[in-house]
């Protein structure tokens, strides 16, 4: 599959970057080492299309976030390759659909790496262009060699550094799967010897209490479904876990890990450019925020899980203007899928929504085939650059930012990397208000659908209506083809008997996707 690029903006470049398929040289790079962005990625954990204030959410104050939006370009049609993390996360950061690969569902908290250490990635984009590279918080692509395998009490064999992070701390998946402890640069963090770790997802260790036997000891979260195996903090996982000891995590400080190691690398790092990859588990369950969040919001856990977000916003960007970095950083905030209610803790978060509409307008949600499971925010700043207050119907895929920021960057990339990532750069910046001619999305039954500014099309799949073991959502599951017209929200009258023609025209864009292999 042949690349697309789009002239470059001035400042950086006079010609496209050359890609595997070909392209043409550069001319000429700014000899101003200084004059690189830096960019900045915050990406949410199932934040869905309507949960922040800016993209009209009730209920919920995103002062941080919305002052980002104001700065910048939000865009009303963005979309994550798949309506789960792992194969959003996996796509995103190679440029490569995750359902070509088997493996890429959603991993467990001890998956060997999903991203092999021969495969190009976002970080390797920004490491060939001379940047400082950091990852922080949630993971949830796999550690290690061999899923499993894993000694937890020594340095991993395989993580981050071999993915062109110079910098790592991370949770190895979410917070609601064990280990539930951080790994920083492959070595557990704040590792305590008296307490040796083991992880197992298979059987449980002996002596080690479990959630659906001591329901006495879930006395902060108590499990709706699911999530009653280990006890970490009071709060039921997934997967089994002993030992951890002083390592083991907090879940109301993570996101105070997560904002401090974040302004502690751009602080290290604010004499050059660096590409921090930020990536908050807020929302996502267990929902337990700092006690100086909780209790604040009418929607309870879910709606201060929402506030403690912002508040890891605006000490990301407060740490940018403290260092006198804004007017040259680049950020990006988005989410991996959209959003769920009950995700297996009573929360209360389906009791308290109070008229808040975390998919705002859109059908479905995580897991979904429909739009609430892939349509995300998407936020882009960059003062110096993009154009203050603009919002963009624009058609954009978040499998575009490797190639687009290759671009940016004027990094090579080599051949058969990043097949599926196209140079969307102009729209990103809000140059051009082109959108994507098509982009394909994945639920999480891997029922793929293919969506055009004006249309889209799901692939017929058996199966129930309604997602039979927690979250009240619907699947989008139908034997029967799926053509829905865009131009309208919701998507509630099936036009494939009515317009055949474009049904066949998205199939084959389909069929032709998913049969290339580069």
């Amino acid at each position: 599959m042949n690349h697309r690029f789009m002239a470059l903006w001035a400042p950086l470049a006079c010609a496209s970057v050359a890609h595997a398929t070909g392209g043409q040289p550069s001319c000429e790079k700014s000899s101003e080492k200084n004059s690189r962005p830096n960019v900045v990625f915050i990406y949410a954990d199932d934040i869905g299309f309507g949960d922040l204030e800016c993209y009209g959410a009730k209920n919920v104050k995103t002062p941080h976030v919305n002052r980002l939006a104001d700065n910048g370009i939000r865009f009303t049609n963005a979309h994550a390759t798949a309506a789960t993390s792992t194969p959003s996360r996996y796509s995103m950061l190679t440029g490569k659909y995750a359902w070509r690969v088997p493996g890429t569902d959603v991993a467990t908290g001890n998956a060997g790496m999903i991203i092999r250490p021969e495969q190009y990635t976002l970080a390797d984009v920004f490491k060939q262009a001379g940047y400082a590279t950091g990852a922080i918080g949630k993971w949830h692509l796999g550690l290690g060699d061999k899923g499993g395998e894993q000694d937890w009490n020594a340095p991993l064999c395989a993580a981050l550094g071999d993915l062109g992070f110079d910098y790592s701390y991370i949770m190895a998946a979410t917070a609601d799967r064990v280990p539930c402890v951080f790994i920083e640069n492959g070595k557990v963090a704040n590792y305590d010897p008296s307490a040796p770790i083991e992880v197992s997802y298979r059987k449980p260790f002996e002596g080690e209490p479990l959630g659906k036997d001591h329901p006495e000891l879930l006395y902060n979260l108590k499990s709706s479904h699911g999530h009653d195996m280990a006890i970490v903090n009071g709060i039921g996982r997934i997967g089994y876990m002993k030992g951890g000891g002083k390592a083991l995590w907090k879940d109301e400080n993570i996101a105070d890990s997560i904002a401090s190691h974040a302004i502690e690398f751009m602080d290290k790092h604010q004499h050059e450019p660096f590409f921090l990859y930020v990536a908050t588990n807020d929302i996502h369950v267990p929902r337990f925020p700092h006690e100086r969040f909780r209790g604040k919001n009418k929607m309870g856990l879910r709606g201060d899980a929402i506030a403690q977000f912002d508040w890891t916003v605006g000490q990301v960007v407060a740490a940018l203007e403290r260092l006198g970095l804004t007017e040259n950083t680049l950020i990006v905030l988005s989410s991996d899928n959209g959003a769920v209610v009950d995700d297996g803790y009573q929360d209360r978060a389906e009791e308290l929504l109070n008229g808040h509409r975390p998919t705002g307008p859109l059908r479905g949600g995580k897991y979904s085939s429909f739009e609430g499971g892939t349509r995300v925010p998407a936020i882009v700043s960059w003062p110096k650059e993009v154009k203050k207050g603009k919002v963009s119907p624009a058609l954009v895929s978040q499998i575009d930012w490797l190639a687009s920021f290759a671009s940016l960057t004027q990094s090579v990339l080599p051949k058969k990397t990043a097949t599926d990532s196209y140079n969307n750069l102009d729209t990103w910046l809000g140059k051009s208000s082109k959108s994507r001619d098509w982009a394909v999305e994945q639920a999480a039954n891997h029922t793929l659908s293919v969506r055009t500014a004006d249309w889209k099309y799901i692939e017929p799949k058996s199966g129930p209506a309604m997602i039979t073991w927690g979250p009240k959502i619907e699947t989008g599951n139908s034997p029967d083809p799926q053509l829905y017209d865009m131009t309208k929200e919701g998507e509630r009258e099936n036009l494939a008997a009515k317009y055949p023609d474009k049904v066949k025209e998205l199939q084959q864009i389909l069929e032709q996707v998913r049969s290339s292999k580069e």
